[in-house]
C-alpha cells in the first residue's frame, strides 16, 4: 500500500519527533547505536526520516535507530521525509523498512508482522504481508509463531542463548513442551575437573531430540483419528492445528515425511480413552504389558514374560521360511485370545497371544537331553548357532551404539551409566567389557566389576549414551526369544542393518571351519625319532 499524498522534504528539530509506539523494532544494540552516532558526527544522516503528522508533533514511522544515534551525537535538527499515511500505512511502512536492516530481531520482526494480522481494516493475509514485505509465506508463518514461544524460551532468545533455528524450531511446539525441548538445546561439557561449560549444540541435534521425544506419528496410532467423541474437547486428529499435516507452513521442514502429532498429552489422553472403551466393548479382554519389570500386586495386566505374541505368519498367511512352522510365536493353539497392551511400548494396540501356562505349544516344558550321537550332533550344531546368533547380537548391539546420537549432558549420561551397570549381572559386564575392549589393551586384571566402574568414569559423553542404549538392551534380554526381539526392535529404531551383519557374520565362521578342516587334513611333520630312523 502506498501513499496518495506528496511527500515534503525538511530539516526538523529532533524535539518535534517522536518514536512511534507501534514501531516492531523494540531492541537497540548500544555497540551498533554508539557506532552510527560517531559516523553521524563526522558525515550527518544520510537518509532522512520518514515521519507523519500526528496532532501537533511528528511521529517517526521509520528511521527510529538514526533519530537516537543523531540524540547521542549531539544533533538539533535531522533530515525528515513528511508523509500523510493511516495507521495501517505507517505500520506496514516501518515493517517492510525494518525488514531491510540487518539488524532486526526475529522476535521484533514477529511483533510486526503480528500487528498488521490484528488490523481490522485492511485485513492482511499471511501471503499479502509475505508479498508485501518481500518475503515468503513460510518465513512469515515461522516468523508469527515465534510469538508463542513459552517465557524462558523468549527470552533466552532474546539474550542470544539460542539461535534463531532453535527458536523457529522450538515454536513449532506447544508451550509444555518448550521448556522441556529448550534443555535440549545445550550440552554441558567438562574438562579437567573444572566447573562445567554449557554448549549450545547444532540445530540439527534439537530437530532429532524433537522428532524421537516429542512428535508422535499417527499412522500408528491405535485409536482412530477420526473420533470426535473419543476425547471431545481434543475433537478429531483430521482437523486439529497441531497436526504437522495440517499446518504445512508451520511443520515445514520438520518430520516432513511423515503426518504427525505434537501434543504427547493429548495423544495419551486418546490412547487411555481408546483402551477404555475397547475393554467395555470386550470385558473378556486380556491385558497385557510390554515393560519389563514385575507386574504389580493384583493388577489385572499380564506381564511380558507370561505371555507369548502370536505373529503373522506373513500377510498371506504362509509362513515366511520352513523354519518358522517350528516357532512357537508363529503357531495357534486353542487358549489363543485378543489383548489389548495397556502398559509399556505399543500402548493401546491389540494383539493375539496365549496367556495359559498349561498350553503345551506355547509353554512346553523343555526335554531332558539324550545321550546318544545323534544328541550331540544336535548339541554341535546348536552351540555352533548360538556362537553365530551371539556374534551377531554383538555386532549389531555395536552398530546400535554407532548410531545413538548425543544428547544428555555427560554428569546424567554418568548417573545413569553408573546406576545400571550396578544391576548388571557378571555375564552383562563381560559383554560389556568385550564391547568396549575394556581390559583387552593393557592387560587389566581388576575384577570385572570395577573394570566397568574405572571405564565409565574415564568415558566422553558419546560413549556414555551409547552405553546407556547397550545396557537397556542387555537388560531387557530375560530369555533368547526376548534378546532376540530387544535386539530387533531396537535396530529397527536405530536404522541398523541386522541381515547384513547375520550374513557377514556366517561368512566369518564358515571360513574359520574351511580353515580348520584345512589344518586337520593338512600331514604332520616327521617327529624326532622318525628323522633318527632315516638317518640310521
Amino acid at each position: 500500500m502506498t501513499s496518495t499524498m506528496q511527500s515534503e522534504y525538511r530539516n526538523l528539530p529532533l524535539d518535534s519527533l517522536t518514536e512511534s509506539p507501534n514501531n516492531p523494532r523494540k531492541s537497540f544494540d548500544e555497540a551498533s547505536l554508539n557506532e552510527l552516532a560517531e559516523s553521524i558526527k563526522t558525515q550527518g544522516i544520510l537518509a532522512p526520516l520518514v515521519v507523519r503528522p500526528v496532532d501537533h508533533h511528528f511521529e517517526i514511522v521509520a528511521g527510529a535507530r538514526r533519530y537516537r544515534a543523531a540524540q547521542r551525537a549531539g544533533l538539533e535538527t535531522a533530515p525528515v521525509r513528511i508523509v500523510e499515511l493511516t495507521d495501517a500505512q505507517a505500520l506496514e511502512t516501518s515493517i517492510v523498512e525494518n525488514l531491510q536492516r540487518r539488524d532486526v530481531h526475529p522476535l521484533d520482526e514477529a511483533q510486526g508482522f503480528a500487528a498488521l494480522m490484528r488490523l481490522e481494516e485492511p485485513k492482511y493475509t499471511i501471503e499479502q504481508i509475505g508479498a508485501k514485505c518481500g518475503k515468503s509465506p513460510v518465513y512469515v508463518a515461522a516468523r508469527l509463531r515465534l510469538i508463542e514461544l513459552a517465557a524462558p524460551v523468549a527470552e533466552a532468545f532474546a539474550k542470544d542463548e539460542i539461535g534463531v533455528g532453535h527458536a523457529l524450531l522450538l515454536a513449532k511446539l506447544q508451550p509444555a513442551q518448550q521448556e522441556e525441548a529448550l534443555a535440549a538445546c545445550y550440552q554441558e561439557q567438562y574438562a579437567n575437573g573444572s566447573k562445567a561449560k554449557r554448549i549450545l549444540l547444532p540445530v540439527r541435534h534439537l530437530q532429532q531430540w524433537i522428532e524421537h521425544n516429542i512428535l508422535l506419528e499417527l499412522a500408528a496410532a491405535p485409536f482412530s483419528k477420526e473420533d470426535t467423541a473419543l476425547v471431545p474437547e481434543a475433537g478429531s486428529c483430521v482437523d486439529c492445528p497441531k497436526r504437522t499435516g495440517h499446518n504445512v507452513l508451520l511443520f515445514e521442514g520438520i518430520a516432513a515425511k511423515h503426518d504427525s502429532c505434537s501434543d504427547p498429552k493429548c495423544w495419551a489422553l486418546k490412547v487411555d480413552a481408546h483402551i477404555r472403551q475397547s475393554i467395555a466393548a470386550k470385558p473378556k479382554l486380556v491385558q497385557i504389558s510390554t515393560a519389563y519389570g514385575p507386574a504389580s500386586v493384583d493388577s489385572p495386566v499380564v506381564p511380558r514374560n507370561k505371555y507369548v505374541e502370536i505373529r503373522p505368519q506373513t500377510d498371506s498367511g504362509k509362513p515366511a521360511n520352513q523354519k518358522q512352522r517350528d516357532w512357537p510365536e508363529y503357531k495357534t493353539c486353542k487358549y489363543t485370545t485378543e489383548a489389548i497392551v495397556t502398559e509399556g511400548s505399543e500402548k493401546g494396540e491389540t494383539k493375539r497371544v496365549c496367556a495359559n501356562p498349561e498350553c503345551p505349544i506355547h509353554h512346553a516344558r523343555k526335554p531332558k537331553p539324550a545321550t546318544d550321537a545323534g544328541f550331540k550332533a544336535e548339541q554341535e550344531k546348536r552351540r555352533r548357532e548360538e556362537a553365530i546368533a551371539q556374534t551377531t547380537g554383538l555386532r549389531v548391539l555395536k552398530a546400535i551404539g554407532d548410531a545413538v546420537p548425543v544428547r544428555l549432558m555427560k554428569r546424567d549420561l554418568l548417573f545413569v551409566a553408573e546406576w545400571l551397570a550396578t544391576a548388571l549381572d557378571e555375564r552383562r559386564i563381560s559383554i560389556m567389557l568385550r564391547l568396549h575392549g575394556v581390559g583387552k589393551v593393557n592387560g587389566a586384571t581388576d575384577a570385572p566389576a570395577k573394570m566397568l566402574a574405572t571405564f565409565l568414569r574415564k568415558a566422553d559423553e558419546s560413549t556414555l549414551g551409547r552405553i546407556l542404549v547397550e545396557v537397556a538392551v542387555l537388560q531387557s534380554a530375560h530369555s533368547p526369544n526376548e534378546a532376540a526381539k530387544a535386539l530387533h526392535e531396537a535396530a529397527e529404531f536405530y536404522k541398523v542393518d541386522v541381515a547384513a551383519i547375520t550374513a557377514k557374520v556366517k561368512q566369518e565362521f564358515a571360513a574359520k571351519e574351511k580353515a580348520t578342516k584345512s589344518n586337520k587334513a593338512a600331514p604332520k611333520p616327521a617327529g624326532k625319532a622318525s628323522k633318527k630312523a632315516a638317518a640310521a
